[in-house]
C-alpha cells in the first residue's frame, strides 16, 4: 500500500477552539474581519474556510447550532440554499471560476470536521487548479492571496446581496 502525506493538515487535525467555532463567529459579530466572514443575512452567515481546498473556499453555516439538517426550520433551509445560489453565481460571473463544489458533509463518519454545526463548502474550481505538487513536495499553490480574495469577495457580496 502506498501512503501519500499532507503534513501541512496538521494544524487544522490539532486545532481546538473553545466551543463550537461557528457558533463563536455568530455570537462575536465584532471579530467577523479577523474570521474572514464574508456575509451576515438574518439566519446565516458566510465565512472563509481557513483551511481551503482550493482558494476562495467558502462556507454557507445557520447561526442555529444544529447537527442535522432535517432540523432545520423551513426558512432557515430555503435562506442557507439561496446564499448557495447566489454565491455560485458570483464565483461564475465575478471570480471566472469554470466550475464550482458545493458540498455538505453530514456527521463525523459523514466527513464533516466540524459534525455538530451543519454547513454547506462552496469551492471555486479552474481547469488545471489541481496538481501533484501538494503530494509530491508537501507544498499547496494558490494563485491567489487568502487576504485578496477574501477582501475581493467580501466587496462583491456586500455589492450584489
Amino acid at each position: 500500500m502506498d501512503y501519500m502525506y499532507a503534513p501541512w493538515r496538521d494544524e487544522y487535525i490539532h486545532a481546538k477552539e473553545q466551543g463550537c467555532p461557528f457558533c463563536n463567529i455568530v455570537t462575536d459579530p465584532t471579530k467577523d474581519a479577523q474570521r474572514h466572514v464574508l456575509y451576515r443575512s438574518k439566519n446565516c452567515f458566510l465565512v472563509m474556510n481557513k483551511y481551503p481546498y482550493n482558494a476562495g473556499h467558502f462556507m454557507v453555516i445557520p447561526n442555529l447550532h444544529v447537527d442535522a439538517i432535517e432540523s432545520l426550520s423551513s426558512e432557515i433551509w430555503l435562506e442557507m440554499t439561496d446564499l448557495v445560489q447566489k454565491s455560485v453565481k458570483i464565483l461564475k460571473e465575478d471570480f471566472r471560476a469554470d466550475g464550482v463544489n458545493i458540498g455538505m458533509n453530514l456527521g463525523e463518519c459523514g466527513g464533516a470536521g466540524i459534525a455538530e454545526h451543519v454547513h454547506f463548502h462552496i469551492v471555486p474550481r479552474w481547469h488545471k487548479d489541481t496538481n501533484f505538487i501538494t503530494t509530491i513536495a508537501n507544498t499547496r499553490v494558490y494563485a491567489t492571496d487568502f487576504e485578496k480574495i477574501y477582501t475581493k469577495l467580501k466587496n462583491t457580496i456586500k455589492d450584489k446581496f
